[in-house]
């Protein structure tokens, strides 16, 4: 099991004050209102999984993800997302702009991959306001990732 989300755990000592916090936000909702942790990550990991292959089958974006590390990026964008909706995860990896410098991708394909998020999260009906939530903070990263 992944160290970084046993620290995370709040039965593993995070601050009860944190996890409270964050089952106010949108990690709640993600996880279809349930409370235990381990679920909350399975159910994240589902959509991420399910992304995954949208990603791969997609060939306006797939040739982006060719050389990849799967399973990094898989734990990477579970940690983004559940981040992004309040949860107690932690992101470790590279800030958007270094991960993506030199990439040259354009809006269209940073939509194309907000989109095949998208399906993943209608797939596992996730509710419309969360889904606005976390699109919100993926289009945060646009100005990090989009440079063409």
């Amino acid at each position: 099991m992944d160290t970084t989300r046993d620290l995370t755990d709040p039965a593993a000592g995070e601050p009860r004050a944190r996890w409270r916090a964050a089952e106010e936000q949108l990690y709640p909702t993600l996880i279809a209102n349930r409370s235990t942790y381990q679920l909350a990550l399975d159910q994240i990991q589902a959509v991420v999984d399910e992304s995954i292959k949208n990603i791969a089958a997609d060939k306006r974006i797939n040739k982006f993800f060719a050389g990849a590390n799967i399973p990094r990026l898989r734990r990477q964008l579970a940690d983004q997302i559940c981040v992004a909706a309040g949860g107690p995860c932690i992101y470790t990896g590279r800030d958007m702009k270094s991960a993506h410098a030199g990439m040259g991708v354009r809006n269209s394909q940073f939509n194309a991959l907000v989109q095949d998020v998208g399906k993943a999260l209608n797939k596992f009906k996730v509710p419309k306001r969360e889904q606005k939530e976390l699109v919100a903070a993926l289009a945060g990263t646009r100005k990090d990732i989009v440079t063409r």
